[in-house]
């Protein structure tokens, strides 16, 4: 899409394994491209707190490190990208993560199509080490960093005091399991996007500046 001489790319996906960094900069980039920013994950934890059946149906594999069944992930994120915010654009962040995903997603979006998918590269040890020191508030879902962003009061949220703990999905074990179930059934996802000429590469492992800076090219034509 053409906004005057700029370029602006307006349906975006970011890709990459657990603890790459997807939120971070899809929030950054799609207030960016003043568009709306979609997180599965996000999705996953709003039906949980509603309770819904397809709530607790994901947090029952998210709790063993497993990726959620297509199906599930595919109803929640097409009925949110069908909403009327998104007309305008949309950054989708863990979204889509297989084949039949990739798939359901070109589908929905018809013609328009997606602009860019840009795949953040982070190391699987890396990846321990992001995940295994997160901590998160029970009562605002606000993220903190044992090494990198912990709270002024250990165990306590900063901005509300709720008590903040390791999810289950967090733990080294589980993040292994992730990342190997992440490989296996994502790279047939990277074929389909490589073969539409819309899949670039950015090294997650930098500091977040950086990889912002790197990501914003990589959506150039």
């Amino acid at each position: 899409m053409f906004l005057g001489k700029e370029y602006r790319p307006v349906r975006v996906v970011l890709l990459g394994p657990p603890g790459a960094g997807k939120g971070t900069q899809a929030r950054t980039l799609a207030k960016r491209l003043g568009v709306v920013h979609v997180a599965s994950g996000d999705l996953f934890r709003e039906h949980q707190a509603k309770g819904t059946e397809l709530g607790q149906n994901a947090k029952t594999f998210m709790a063993k490190g497993l990726l959620v069944p297509d199906a599930i992930v595919i109803a929640m994120v097409l009925e949110r990208v069908a909403r009327p915010d998104c007309a305008g654009g949309v950054v989708l962040d863990g979204f889509p993560r297989t084949l039949e995903q990739a798939k359901a997603l070109d589908r929905a979006l018809g013609e328009k199509g997606l602009d860019r998918v840009v795949l953040l590269k982070v190391s699987e040890e890396e990846l321990v080490r992001r995940l295994g020191g997160r901590l998160i508030c029970r009562v605002c879902q606000a993220p903190y960093h044992r090494e990198t962003a912990p709270p002024r009061v250990e165990g306590r949220c900063d901005r509300d005091g709720g008590e903040l703990y390791q999810r289950e999905d967090d733990r080294p074990e589980a993040v292994r399991q992730r990342f190997r179930v992440y490989q296996q059934q994502t790279e047939p996802l990277l074929d389909y996007y490589r073969t539409q000429k819309k899949l670039r590469e950015v090294d997650g492992a930098q500091e977040i500046e950086t990889v912002s800076s790197k990501l914003v090219g990589a959506l150039k034509p």
